[in-house]
C-alpha cells in the first residue's frame, strides 16, 4: 500500500528504507566485510608465493608470470602477481640502473681541424615563398660560422657549394674533417 501512495515498487521502497536507515545517508553494500568472490583462493596465493621464493627465486615479475602460466598452469595477470609478491614482502630482484650521464665531446684543439655541416629544412620565408633548407658550416674549435646559404633541399650540391671556398687555397691546407648529421644525398 505504501508503494502506491509514492508510486514506487516494493524493491524501490526497500532501497529507500536501507538508505534512510544508514546514519550517513549512504547505501551499504551487502557484501561489506566479506572477501571478494573474485579473490584468488588462498591455496593458489600460497603456492605462487612458495614458488616465487624457491623454484623461481631471482626471476623478475614479468618472467615469473610467464613461467607460472607456461610451466605451472596458473592464470594470473602480471599486476595481480606483482601485488601478491609485494604483499608477501618480495620485491623485484633487479633495480633499474640510473641513467648514464651524457658526456659531451670536447671541442677540437685548433681552428680548421673539424668543420661541422648541417642542414635545416624550414619555411624560412613564412609562406611568402618556397620551403628552403638552410645549409651551414661551422668551425668546431672557435664556433665561427664559416658559411651559410639557402638551398631548395639538402643535397650534395649544396654541401659542395659551401665547401668550395674553404677547400680552394692550397697553401693553407689543414687537415679538414667533415662531420655531418645526415648522409649526403644526390
Amino acid at each position: 500500500m505504501r508503494g502506491r501512495t509514492f508510486a514506487l515498487s516494493q524493491k524501490e521502497l526497500q532501497r529507500v528504507s536501507v538508505i534512510s536507515s544508514c546514519a550517513k545517508g549512504e547505501m551499504a553494500c551487502a557484501n561489506r566485510g566479506r572477501p571478494s568472490s573474485r579473490r584468488l583462493p588462498s591455496r593458489v596465493r600460497q603456492s605462487v608465493i612458495r614458488l616465487a621464493r624457491s623454484t623461481y627465486a631471482g626471476f623478475n615479475d614479468h618472467h615469473l608470470c610467464e613461467k607460472l602460466c607456461e610451466v605451472e598452469g596458473f592464470s594470473l595477470s602480471r599486476e595481480t602477481l606483482r601485488r601478491l609478491l609485494r604483499q608477501a614482502g618480495l620485491g623485484s630482484p633487479r633495480r633499474r640502473r640510473a641513467p648514464l650521464h651524457r658526456q659531451r665531446r670536447l671541442r677540437s684543439a685548433r681552428e680548421g681541424e673539424l668543420v661541422q655541416l648541417d642542414g635545416s629544412p624550414h619555411d624560412w620565408l613564412e609562406g611568402r615563398g618556397p620551403r628552403l633548407t638552410a645549409l651551414g658550416m661551422q668551425d668546431d674549435a672557435t664556433g665561427k660560422i664559416l658559411a651559410a646559404q639557402f638551398f631548395p633541399s639538402e643535397t650534395a650540391f649544396g654541401y659542395l657549394t659551401l665547401l668550395r671556398p674553404t677547400a680552394a687555397p692550397p697553401r693553407r691546407s689543414p687537415r679538414l674533417l667533415r662531420r655531418s648529421q645526415r648522409h649526403l644525398r644526390a
